[in-house]
């Protein structure tokens, strides 16, 4: 994309200099090693700025070609390859899972208490659940009930390892599901399964059906499921806070009051990570590494409708209804079971295929607009697309859990002020 002047994009230079002291300010009270963020509108790039290190051992600079692990901000990538081959006939959003991945047909339902207390499902599981978090799956790192032990102790999150995706979805459906489908918003495992029917509707692996249809049409050179050799020494190091809060917390409201402590230490290294070697897991659910620049280029095929310099995936009608809210009778989160996430509420949110979308600003506490559409990853990354401005906003960082400051509301407010037309 090409680079503008901020005020021919309706962008205050001024006002965006708060957006950098706030970044400044994220590092040097030691929040963060490092971050970046870039600000696109009128198709164009209005603003970017990168600050502290990537790598605080070595001193090195997080820049704008800075390589960081994404995580669940594969997940709308692997949205918009299932939408891809939905289009191409290849299903219907309310095909049954167990169609196409015949374990999940049997797969019981955990009523409470210890795991044998399960029922059947009383309705199956559909491919639009998984898009929406409401399939009844769950993740691991949740440590809230038996189920998500039993993921634990099964090894089902996906994370990078020598078995294939196909065994660790098949191996999922004999856990019980959290939920019955459809009933309850839970984040979960469900992209994973999602990118596993990927590979099952395309007859391609993940990792080549990305490459192939999506990062190569769209130049995304700098993304995939591992950092090239050529590139490890532009890979940031992972960071956690020096307090010890871990993923656990993402889905809980805060019970203390006051600022949180500060300070990180590193978690992975940018030199010894299994990020740094091809994997035989390819997570459609968080497996990702991309840059900034690629992100990018990303939403905003998404804010175009589907289609970037010549390329479509998908159809402007397609990317519409992906953007509309897919949580039954139109409720927000808060009313499906999730009231907090990632230091967010979820009043007034909703969910499309792939990621939340916006329904009302004012009972969501955010200035933004309705139909603006997001989502994060568990290293504070975090992407917004807000059709009504025609915006779109990347922030990288790499400190898990993503909960442990309001970074995202914070990054908001610093971006909205600075649109003065």
């Amino acid at each position: 994309m090409e680079q503008q002047k901020p005020e021919s994009l309706g962008l205050s230079p001024t006002r965006l200099e708060r957006l950098t002291q706030w970044t400044r300010d994220q590092v040097n009270s030691e929040r963060l090693a490092g971050c970046s963020v870039m600000v696109a509108r009128h198709g164009a790039i209005g603003y970017e700025h990168h600050e502290g290190f990537a790598d605080k051992g070595i001193e090195r600079p997080f820049e704008r070609d800075t390589i960081v692990r994404i995580y669940s901000m594969t997940k709308p990538i692997t949205t918009v390859a299932a939408m891809m081959l939905y289009e191409r006939g290849c299903f219907q959003l309310d095909d049954r899972v167990s169609d196409y991945i015949p374990a999940f047909a049997d797969t019981p339902v955990w009523t409470g208490g210890d795991l044998s207390n399960t029922e059947p499902q009383r309705s199956p599981m559909l491919v639009r659940h998984l898009m929406s978090h409401t399939s009844g799956l769950t993740y691991g790192f949740m440590q809230a009930n038996e189920v998500d032990a039993a993921y634990r102790a099964n090894g089902a999150d996906f994370f990078p390892a020598s078995k294939k995706l196909s065994e660790v979805v098949d191996g999922l459906a004999s856990i019980p599901l959290l939920s019955q489908p459809g009933s309850q918003w839970n984040y979960s495992v469900s992209t994973d399964v999602l990118g596993r029917l990927v590979e099952i509707w395309s007859g391609m692996s993940l990792e080549a059906f990305f490459q192939q249809e999506i990062f190569k049409p769209l130049g995304m050179h700098d993304t995939g499921f591992y950092v090239q050799p050529v590139n490890h020494g532009r890979f940031a190091a992972l960071y956690v806070p020096s307090s010890g809060e871990t993923l656990g917390s993402i889905g809980n409201a805060r019970t203390d009051s006051g600022p949180k402590p500060t300070g990180y230490k590193e978690q992975e290294s940018a030199s010894q990570s299994p990020y740094l070697s091809p994997v035989e897991l390819h997570s459609g659910g968080g497996g990702l590494t991309s840059t900034l620049d690629d992100y990018v280029t990303f939403c905003q095929m998404l804010l175009s409708g589907g289609a970037l310099n010549g390329v479509r995936l998908l159809s402007p009608k397609t990317v519409q209804y992906m953007r509309t809210n897919q949580l039954p009778g139109n409720r927000d989160m808060a009313a499906m079971g999730q009231p907090v996430w990632s230091e967010t509420s979820y009043e007034g949110i909703g969910f499309g295929l792939g990621f939340a979308v916006v329904l009302d600003p004012v009972a969501a506490n955010v200035i933004t607009s309705p139909g603006e559409h997001h989502w994060g990853g568990a290293a504070s990354t975090f992407f917004w697309i807000d059709p009504m401005e025609d915006l779109v906003v990347v922030f990288f960082t790499q400190l898990m859990p993503s909960s442990m400051y309001p970074l995202r509301r914070e990054l908001r407010v610093r971006v909205y002020q600075s649109i003065v037309e």
